[in-house]
Formats: structure tokens, sequence, C-alpha cells
């Protein structure tokens, strides 16, 4: 899809094949044949294409994007997902936040760009390419991550892509938005395995239509300093153990 991909977003953004060639150092006749299918862009023009439209490579590659009429959002199914990076005047990525207090209705505007549009704005310079949002947690069923962090994800457009133990923020009709470790069943069960890392809260199943969205962790922001008892040996370990840690695991990871 790369060809009638760079076509439709050259015709997006109103640039005849010169100007986007001029922009990109090249010549008219090499952006021809790649909209032509005459020839295929290698992996570092892709990744000048993927700057230049500020869309991350799998979306470029691998996503219908003739179906969008404006550069605002992406029609995923029957979900209108917005898709661009953000950026600031020095061309740098910025993340989007959903605070604490709008987060319940995150469900609603989700796929509003106004609602979106609205969102603060926050740069992390070490983050890998990709559309990104910062989510706020709540609850204490992925200690040690306080009620009040913020887990910053990666956008993941195809479900197919999840790794089976990785932790993901997912927006789900039925119960909002939820952060939990995530294992693939769609193949048997049409669903997701979702589990805290909280021993205390029974792992649950969803079914792969209620999910709206996913996002993959990259990073966390802690906003609340650790008390000093929580910093104690005795109190790690306790807390391990009733997370279900098994101990001798951890010391020969720590080895």
């Amino acid at each position: 899809m790369i060809a009638s991909n760079i076509r439709h977003l050259r015709t997006l953004k109103k640039l005849s094949q010169e100007s986007l060639a001029n922009a990109l150092g090249i010549t008219r006749s090499r952006i021809g044949s790649y909209e032509e299918g005459r020839s295929e862009p290698a992996i570092d023009m892709l990744i000048q294409f993927s700057e230049f439209f500020k869309l991350p490579l799998d979306v470029l590659l691998r996503t219908d994007l003739t179906k969008t009429q404006d550069g605002s959002f992406l029609k995923v199914g029957e979900n209108r997902i917005l898709f661009p990076m953000v950026v600031d005047l020095e061309d740098d990525d910025l993340i989007e936040v959903v605070p604490i207090k709008a987060s319940a209705g995150y469900l609603d505007g989700y796929d509003d760009p106004e609602y979106i549009d609205q969102l603060q704005k926050i740069k992390l310079p070490f983050l890998p390419t990709g559309k990104h949002r910062a989510f706020p947690i709540k609850g204490d069923s992925m200690l040690p991550l306080k009620a009040g962090s913020f887990v910053v994800g990666k956008f993941i457009e195809d479900v197919r892509d999840i790794q089976n133990g990785r932790t993901y923020v997912i927006l789900t009709s039925s119960q909002g938005m939820v952060y939990k470790r995530v294992y693939n069943q769609i193949e048997e069960n049409q669903g997701l395995l979702l589990v805290s890392d909280n021993k205390t809260y029974d792992p649950y199943f969803i079914s792969i239509h209620d999910v709206l969205e996913l996002w993959e962790f990259t990073c966390c922001i802690n906003t609340q300093e650790y008390d000093e008892h929580e910093l104690q040996i005795s109190s790690i370990i306790r807390m391990f153990t009733e997370l279900g840690i098994e101990l001798k695991a951890l010391e020969k990871m720590m080895r």
C-alpha cells in the first residue's frame, strides 16, 4: 500500500510531486516511481516519509490511508482512531496527556478530534518512533505503580501485534480504560486475558470486539514520592510476596 499511501498523503497536503521531492531532497521522477509502484522506497527513504508526514512507519506501510479524507484521523473498522504525531515548533513529537479528572470521559471522547485536541501535551525526547499518549493509573492492581502515576503508551493498530505478558492500556466499550498485563487468546477464544500484577485481583477475559484502543507500555511517570517505609528492604520483600513473585527467581534476575 506504500505507493497509494504516498500519493494520497501528498494529495491531502496539496503538494505536487516536484514540491514533495524538493522537500525530501530527491528527484521528481523518484517520487513518481514510488507512487506508480515501479520501485519501492528503501528503509532510509521510508523513515523520511514517516517523519515528513508525521506518521508511524507501521501505519504508513500497513494501513490503507486512502480511506481517510483529511489528515486528522484514521478509520480502523468501526472506530475512528486519531493517528498523527503532534509536534511543536521545533518539530519534536508531543504526547497527549489524559488527565485524571477527565479519564472517565475518555471513553466518550477518544474518537472526537476536538476532545483530543484540548488535551495537554508534553515532550519526552527518548521515546521510540510512534504515536504515544499518557494515561492516569487508578487503584493498586498494577503495583508498584501507584494510583496517580501515568503510563505512556505507544498506539498499537493491530491486536495481533500483542506480545504475551507485556502491559497495555486497553480502552474497552464495557469497562472503559484499564491497564493490565495482556495475553493473546484471539485464535482460541476470540479475546484477551487481562492479568493484574497484584495477585489479590483475579485475571479476567474480554472479547476482542470489546476493545476500542490498545496502547503498549513505553514508560511510566510517577507523580508521588515513595514513603521511607516503602523503600525499606522488608517492605519491598513483603510487597513482592504479596504480588506473588518468586523471590528466588527474582534473585537470579538481579544477578
